[in-house]
C-alpha cells in the first residue's frame, strides 16, 4: 500500500481558484441540487464515521441534529478544528493544506441540518492555520458560496479540553472550556435561557437553559460539531456518491484515515493512508520504519487508547480492528516507542499531561488524576515500591468515577494498559531493574518540522489550575475561574 491523496493533496492549494481546477466545488453544487434528507441519506449510505476520535457514523450525527433542529431559531454548524491529542497532527496539516475542503463540506452540512452560521473554532496559537482557513472563508465569500450562512471563525485558548466539543460550545458561548453534560444536539451554541429563572446567559446553570428536541416546545436550537477531517471528506462523497467512497477501506471503516506518526522512528510526519491498513505499515510509509538498529516495542494511539504491543502491529487501522485488540484508532496519531524507551516514563507523562488538563468539574478526574501522576513519576525514577504501585491501582480504578467527559476513562485506559500489557516494565522500577527516569514530555505538537514533530515545550511549567504559575495554587481550573470571566483571560495567560 502506498500514500493516498484524497483529502490531504501532496501540495498545498493555494486558493479558490486551483480548488475548483482541483473539481473543487462539485460537492456543494450536487448539495444544493439535493434536498437535505436526500444529502444525509447519501452521508450515512457513504459509512463516513467523525475522524475526531470517537468514530461515530457522521450521517446518523446530521440526521440527530436536523431532527431535533427548531422551529424558532436556525441550527449552527461548528467545525472543530481545536486541534491538541498528544501525537496529532492531522487536522492542522489539513487546514494548511486545504482549507477550501473543509469551507466546502462545513457549508453542506449547514444545508443538510438546517444551518444558517458556521464557526471554525480553532486555538489563537495556531498562526498558519488561521490564516490559511481566514483566506478560504474571504474567498468563498466573495465567490457567492455562502448563499446566506454566516462564516465565523472563532480564536479559543490552548486548552486540551478546549477540543471537546460541548467545552468547544461553552468557550464560543463566552466560557471557559469546561464540558457539559448535554450533547450539542441538545445544547447548542445558541443557547436559549428560560424567561422566567431571571439568570444571566453567561450562568452556565444547566437548570436554566432549554434543551433542543423532537417535538419539544423551546425555541433552543442544537448545534452541529465536526472535525476538520470529517467535513474534508464531505465534499467528494456528495458529488462522486456513497458508492465510490466505499471502494476503499473496510466495509465498517470505508474510506481513508489521515495517519501521524511521532517517537521514535526515522521521521515524522502526517500522510493519508486507506483504512485497513496495518499499522507497521503505517509506520513504515508515515515514519519511515523503526530507528536503525531497534525494534518497536509499542504504539500509543494518542492519549486516549491502550498501548499496542508489538506483537499486534500487522493489526489494520480501522475502528473495529483497533477495537478488537482492546485499544482504539482514535485520531490516527500515533506515538512510537522501541527497544531504548521507557514505558512507565512515557505512561507517567500522559498521566501528567491529562491530570493537568484535567478541568476539576468532576473530583476523582482531577484528584486521582493529580495523585496517579505523582505516583507514576515517582515509579519512573525507581522512588517507589510495592505499596505505591497497589496505590496506582487502586487509584486507577477510580479516576474515571462519575466522570462527563472522555479525558478521565482515557487516563484510566492508558495506565491500565501499562499495567496490564507490559507489567515487566514497571516492575523493573519497582525492583531495581531499572535506572530512575523522569516523566517523558508528552503535550500538544506546535509543528512537524524538517521531518521532526516539535512538542509544546512549555507543558512542563503548566499547572494543575492552568496557570504558568511558579507554584501552584491547590485549585482546579474550576475552582479558579469563575462563571462569568471571560476566556481570553485563560488565553492570554
Amino acid at each position: 500500500m502506498t500514500i493516498v491523496h484524497r483529502v490531504l493533496p501532496p501540495e498545498p492549494v493555494t486558493d479558490l481558484a486551483e480548488h475548483l481546477q482541483r473539481r473543487g466545488g462539485e460537492g456543494l453544487e450536487a448539495a444544493q441540487a439535493l434536498d437535505p434528507d436526500a444529502l444525509i441519506a447519501e452521508l450515512k449510505a457513504s459509512g463516513l464515521r467523525g475522524r475526531g476520535g470517537a468514530g461515530f457514523p457522521t450521517g446518523v450525527k446530521w440526521r440527530t441534529v436536523r431532527d431535533n433542529r427548531s422551529t424558532v431559531e436556525s441550527s449552527s454548524v461548528v467545525v472543530n478544528g481545536a486541534e491538541g491529542e498528544p501525537g496529532t497532527f492531522k487536522d492542522r496539516m489539513i487546514l494548511r493544506s486545504n482549507p477550501y475542503e473543509v469551507v466546502e463540506g462545513a457549508l453542506i452540512a449547514a444545508r443538510a441540518v438546517g444551518a444558517d452560521q458556521v464557526i471554525f473554532g480553532l486555538k489563537r496559537s495556531f498562526g498558519p492555520e488561521l490564516a490559511r482557513i481566514r483566506q478560504a472563508v474571504e474567498e468563498v465569500r466573495r465567490a457567492g458560496w455562502a448563499d446566506g450562512v454566516e462564516l465565523i471563525v472563532f480564536e479559543g485558548p490552548n486548552s486540551y479540553l478546549y477540543g471537546e466539543e460541548t467545552a468547544l460550545l461553552e468557550t464560543i458561548d463566552g466560557r471557559y472550556p469546561f464540558p457539559r453534560v448535554a450533547p450539542p444536539f441538545r445544547r447548542g451554541v445558541r443557547e436559549v435561557v428560560d424567561r422566567a429563572s431571571d439568570v444571566d446567559s453567561r450562568s452556565n446553570l444547566p437548570a436554566h437553559v432549554e434543551m433542543a428536541g423532537p417535538g419539544t416546545e423551546t425555541e433552543a436550537p442544537p448545534t452541529l460539531v465536526d472535525n476538520v477531517e470529517t467535513l474534508a471528506n464531505v465534499p467528494r462523497i456528495i458529488a462522486r456518491g456513497a458508492g465510490w467512497f466505499r471502494t476503499e477501506g473496510t466495509e465498517e471503516s470505508p474510506g481513508t484515515i489521515v495517519c501521524t506518526v511521532i517517537g521514535s522512528t526515522k521521521r515524522h510526519g502526517v500522510g493519508e493512508v486507506l483504512m485497513g491498513t496495518p499499522l507497521r505499515e503505517v509506520i513504515d510509509l508515515v515514519g519511515g520504519g523503526p530507528r536503525p538498529g531497534r525494534r518497536i516495542k509499542a504504539v500509543l494511539p494518542g492519549v486516549a487508547n491502550a498501548l499496542v504491543p508489538e506483537a499486534l502491529l500487522d493489526t489494520p487501522v480501522s475502528y473495529e480492528a483497533m477495537t478488537a485488540i482492546g485499544s482504539g484508532l482514535g485520531s490516527a496519531g500515533f506515538i512510537v516507542f522501541d527497544d531504548a524507551d521507557d514505558l512507565t516514563s512515557a505512561v507517567a507523562g500522559v498521566s501528567r499531561f491529562l491530570a493537568v488538563e484535567s478541568c476539576g468539574q468532576c473530583t476523582p478526574c482531577k484528584q486521582d488524576g493529580l495523585a496517579l501522576a505523582g505516583l507514576l513519576a515517582q515509579l519512573s525514577r525507581s522512588e517507589a515500591g510495592g505499596h505505591e504501585l497497589e496505590l496506582v491501582r487502586s487509584r486507577v480504578s477510580t479516576v474515571a468515577d462519575e466522570a462527563r467527559c472522555f479525558l478521565a476513562s482515557q487516563h484510566q485506559v492508558v495506565v491500565a494498559s501499562l499495567l496490564d500489557r507490559f507489567p515487566e516494565e514497571i516492575h523493573r522500577h519497582v525492583h531495581g531493574g531499572a535506572d530512575g527516569v523522569e516523566p517523558a514530555l508528552i503535550a500538544e505538537l506546535v509543528d512537524i518540522s524538517g521531518g521532526r514533530a516539535v512538542i509544546d515545550e512549555r507543558h512542563r511549567d503548566k499547572q494543575p489550575d492552568w496557570t504558568y504559575d511558579k507554584d501552584y495554587s491547590g485549585q482546579s481550573p474550576a475552582d479558579r475561574f469563575g462563571e462569568h470571566r471571560s476566556p481570553e483571560a485563560l488565553a492570554d495567560s
